[in-house]
């Protein structure tokens, strides 16, 4: 067995099998992993060629419609949309949550039906119905059960389409949000209830100041993809003729003939809104693991200021110091 002298690193005695300090380093290879990449980097850029030089995109008429009054005044919309069904959505998940939580056989069975019903019906049925809402029920009021009505509204005027809207996507919402909220409770330890009863913490407290930040780390990851779904759900309801941006965009291209740059435009929208969504919910995470991790997950900022040290300590580390092994002191430890 033959040894390669490098330079700057000492060579083991010629009669005998050199020692671990004398074996070069070399890094592990991976060429069908680097073979691999250079594929998928070629495919990638083979599509973004396609995106850039493909006439049929058409990037002018991209360029001239998708920051009009229109189309923004569309995202303004659908951003509504998503905040007031999220808000309520998430009021009803917990209330329903609550129910199916609790001790009552009846209400654990109304909650139950609640949540199988509005997750068996297409969401776009549901719009529909509640769009429909005066047909079935001229008024609503509030009063005598099977008596006299002492407060009633008009459901023609007072519930307008968006309101509609709001309220189907709110309700479908809260269907998916009470199972999020009831896992994340369930994930908790029932140990530690027992032990803060026993401690004589109330109930209440025992919620708010245990259960809660624990279970906090099980619902956000779900709740916020839930609320990536919903903002992108949004789009169905185009049926109620409501000018939220895939409507608007189906107007204009309408209007113009050009269907896939306005496709494009609101294709463009959603990625920016959902990715500065999914950059919320990094943060988010980041803020309730720190009750479990001493260290958080670091942010993209710090991973790469980290790779840009690590590259400039490589380049100003001499190639000797890089492939010779540690040594250890003789009777000491590594």
């Amino acid at each position: 067995m033959s040894t390669t002298a490098v330079p700057g690193q000492s060579v083991g005695a010629e009669t005998g099998p050199p020692g671990d300090a004398d074996l070069p380093v070399v890094p592990a290879r991976h060429p069908w992993r680097w073979a691999a990449g250079a594929a998928a980097f070629v495919l990638v850029a083979q599509f973004v060629h396609g995106l850039a030089t493909n006439p049929g995109w058409d990037w002018p008429t991209f360029r001239a419609f998708v920051a009009t009054d229109s189309i923004l005044k569309a995202v303004g919309i659908t951003l509504q949309l998503t905040l007031y069904a999220t808000v309520l959505g998430f009021l009803i998940g917990a209330a329903v949550a609550a129910l199916r939580l609790s001790r009552s056989p009846i209400l654990q069975t109304i909650a139950w039906v609640y949540i199988w019903a509005f997750r068996s019906i297409p969401l776009i049925v549901q719009l529909v119905f509640w769009f429909n809402l005066s047909y079935l029920y001229r008024r609503l009021g509030i009063g005598v059960p099977f008596g006299p009505v002492l407060v009633d509204i008009d459901t023609v005027h007072a519930l307008g389409a968006l309101g509609a809207a709001v309220i189907g996507l709110a309700l479908h919402q809260g269907a998916y949000a009470a199972e999020i909220i009831r896992a994340g409770v369930l994930s908790v330890d029932g140990g530690q209830l027992e032990a803060a009863a026993a401690l004589g913490i109330p109930r209440l407290r025992q919620a708010r100041r245990i259960v809660l930040p624990q279970a906090m780390r099980g619902i956000l990851p779900n709740a916020a993809n839930e609320i990536i779904s919903l903002f992108k759900s949004t789009s169905v309801v185009y049926v109620m003729a409501i000018g939220e941006l895939f409507y608007q965009v189906q107007v204009v291209y309408g209007r113009t003939g050009r269907v896939v740059p306005l496709l494009m435009v609101a294709t463009a929208w959603y990625v920016l809104l959902t990715t500065l969504l999914s950059v919320g919910q990094f943060y988010v995470e980041r803020h309730f693991a720190r009750g479990a991790e001493r260290t958080p997950p670091p942010t993209p900022l710090q991973r790469l200021r980290a790779l840009v040290e690590r590259i400039t300590e490589t380049r100003l580390t001499p190639p000797s110091a890089r492939t010779t092994a540690p040594t250890a002191p003789s009777g000491g430890r590594p």
